[in-house]
C-alpha cells in the first residue's frame, strides 16, 4: 500500500513539474510577439492531433482557426512556427542557412544518428552533400547514363511481379522497384533475395521516423528501431563486400564507393556505422518517396480511362520511336510531358511526403510575428496544394492545369521545395517515375479493385488496403502497334 502511494505521489509530483516548467516557458515566450496559435498540452503539446489527425488537415484547420501566414504549434515535442502560403514558401527558401537550417525530429534522429556515440568524429555536413554533388550522381548528365539500366530493372521488374497476374497490390509493387533502383544506383547492388530482405524492414522504419520516440515494445518507434538495426547489419555486410572489391581493383562506381573513400579535412575516412547510417537515409529517400507517387499514379490513372489513354497516344508514340530491344534515353522522357502533368497531379493531390522541419538560428520576424531561436519551423506544401485561389475546383484530378505552368504565381506548386534545400533527387525520382509510367501503361490497362480504400498514414499516405489493382493485359494491342 506505501508502495502504492509513493508511486501515486511521484506521478503528481511529476506532473506538477512539468506544468511549472511549461508555464514558465511559456510566460518566457509572452514577452515575445509570438504568433497566434496554441502550444496544446504540457509534454504532448498538439503532437496527437498532428499525427493521428493528418498533418494537412492539422494545417488547413489552423489556418483557418489563426492566420493563414503563421501559426504557433508544439509537435513532436518541439515549439513550432507553421508558415504558410506562397509566401512563406518564398521566405523559407530564400533564408535557408540565414535564418534557419534543417532539422529532424527526434524520433529521426535517434534512428539515423545512432553512430554518434560510438564515432564522435564525423564527416560535417557540409562535406557530407558535397559527396554528392561533386561526382554528380544526381545530375542529370549522370543520371542519363543509370537511365538504361533504370528501364532494364523496370521491364525485368514487370515481367517477375506483374505480367500474368490478374491482380496485384500496387504499393507493395512499387516499393519493390523503387528499393531495387535505389540500391542499384547508391549500392551498386541488384541481389532481389537482399532487397526482399530490405523492404519489410523499411516499412517499419519510414513509419517510424516521424512517431513518438517511446522506446517500448509493441510501439511504432520501437518496431522502427528494431528495423533500422537490421538494415545497418546488411548495410555494413554490403560496405565489407565493396570494400574488398575495391581493394581487388574494382571500379568507383556509385555512392556506397565515394563515401567510403571519403575523408574529413584531417584525412580520417568516415566510421562504418557513419556509413551505414548515412546510405540508409538516402536509400529511404529513393524509395518511400517514390514508391508513394507510382502508387497513387495508378489509382488517379486507374479511375481515369480518359487520362490513361492520353498517357497511353504519349508512350506509344515514343515506343514507336524505338528499336526493338532498345532502352529509354533522355530524348524519350523529354516527350512525356502530359505523363509528367499526370504526376504533379498526383504529388497535388497527395504529396508523397507531407512535409519538413527547419530550426530558427536567431530570432526573426515574418508577417508581423517573432519565431524565437531555437524554434522549430514547419514547412509543408499543403498550404498551397488545395487552395481554390490557385488550383480552381482543387479536388477535381485536372493535369491541364499544367498546360502553362506560367499561369502559377511563384511559390504555389512546389512539390520539391525550392532553394538550396531544393530535393536533390528530384531528377531521380523524375527518371523512375517516368520510366514505369512508360512500362506499366504499355503492358496493361488496369481498375482500382476498392476505389473508396482509407488511405492511412500520418506524413507518408499509405493506402489501407495495399491498392489492389485488377489488370489487363495490352498484348494483344501491343501487336497491333510495334
Amino acid at each position: 500500500m506505501e508502495v502504492i502511494c509513493l508511486l501515486v505521489s511521484m506521478v503528481f509530483l511529476v506532473l506538477a513539474l512539468a506544468i511549472s516548467i511549461f508555464a514558465f516557458k511559456y510566460s518566457s515566450h509572452s514577452a515575445k510577439n509570438l504568433p497566434p496559435g496554441s502550444l496544446g498540452w504540457p509534454i504532448f503539446g498538439e503532437t496527437l492531433d498532428f499525427l493521428f489527425g493528418k498533418p494537412e488537415k492539422f494545417v488547413s484547420d489552423r489556418m483557418k482557426r489563426y492566420s493563414s501566414d503563421i501559426f504557433k504549434t508544439k509537435i513532436l515535442g518541439e515549439e513550432t512556427a507553421v508558415i504558410c502560403g506562397p509566401g512563406g514558401h518564398k521566405f523559407l527558401f530564400s533564408n535557408e542557412q540565414k535564418l534557419f537550417t534543417a532539422f529532424r525530429p527526434h524520433a529521426m534522429q535517434k534512428i539515423f544518428r545512432s553512430y554518434q556515440a560510438a564515432a564522435p568524429a564525423q564527416i560535417p555536413r557540409e562535406a557530407e552533400s558535397k559527396i554528392l554533388r561533386s561526382p554528380g550522381f544526381l545530375k542529370p548528365e549522370a543520371l542519363v547514363r543509370y537511365l538504361g539500366k533504370m528501364d532494364s530493372i523496370t521491364q525485368l521488374h514487370m515481367q517477375t511481379y506483374w505480367e500474368g497476374k490478374d491482380e496485384v497490390k500496387a504499393f507493395a509493387l512499387a516499393k519493390t522497384l523503387t528499393l531495387s533502383l535505389a540500391c542499384r544506383f547508391f549500392l551498386g547492388s541488384d541481389d532481389p533475395e537482399r532487397i526482399a530482405r530490405l523492404v519489410s524492414n523499411f516499412d517499419d522504419m519510414t513509419l517510424g521516423m516521424h512517431s513518438i520516440p517511446l522506446n517500448v515494445y509493441g510501439t511504432t518507434f520501437y518496431r522502427a528501431n528494431k528495423a533500422a538495426a537490421a538494415i545497418r547489419k546488411e548495410l555494413r555486410i554490403i560496405i565489407d563486400e565493396k570494400r574488398a572489391d575495391m581493394s581487388k581493383g574494382a571500379q568507383v562506381q556509385d555512392i556506397l564507393c565515394h563515401m567510403i573513400l571519403a575523408t574529413d579535412p584531417s584525412g580520417k575516412h568516415m566510421a562504418e556505422a557513419e556509413i551505414a547510417d548515412k546510405i540508409m537515409g538516402l536509400l529511404v529517400a529513393g524509395y518511400s518517396t517514390v514508391a508513394t507517387a507510382m502508387t497513387f499514379f495508378m489509382k488517379n490513372v486507374g479511375e481515369r480511362p480518359d487520362i490513361y489513354a492520353k498517357i497511353l497516344a504519349e508512350q506509344i508514340e515514343v515506343a514507336a520511336d524505338k528499336k526493338a530491344g532498345e532502352l529509354l534515353d533522355w530524348n524519350d522522357i523529354q516527350k512525356m510531358k502530359y505523363s509528367w502533368n499526370v504526376m504533379h497531379e498526383v504529388m497535388r493531390l497527395t504529396p508523397p511526403l507531407q512535409g519538413t522541419f527547419r530550426e530558427a538560428l536567431t530570432d526573426f520576424t515574418y508577417a508581423g510575428y517573432t519565431i524565437p531561436k531555437g524554434w522549430k519551423i514547419y514547412w509543408t506544401v499543403s498550404t498551397t496544394n488545395k487552395d481554390p485561389q490557385y488550383f480552381p475546383d482543387p479536388e477535381k484530378f485536372d493535369p491541364s492545369r499544367y498546360d502553362d505552368e506560367k499561369v502559377f504565381p511563384p511559390f504555389t506548386f512546389v512539390p520539391f521545395g525550392g532553394g538550396p534545400r531544393m530535393c536533390p533527387g528530384k531528377e531521380y525520382a523524375r527518371l523512375a517515375i517516368l520510366t514505369f509510367v512508360h512500362n506499366v501503361v504499355k503492358r496493361f490497362r488496369w481498375e482500382v479493385a476498392f476505389p473508396a480504400e482509407k488511405i492511412a498514414g500520418d506524413m507518408m499516405p499509405t493506402p489501407e488496403k495495399g491498392l489492389p489493382i485488377r489488370l489487363q493485359s495490352r498484348q494483344a494491342e501491343r501487336f497491333a502497334y510495334f
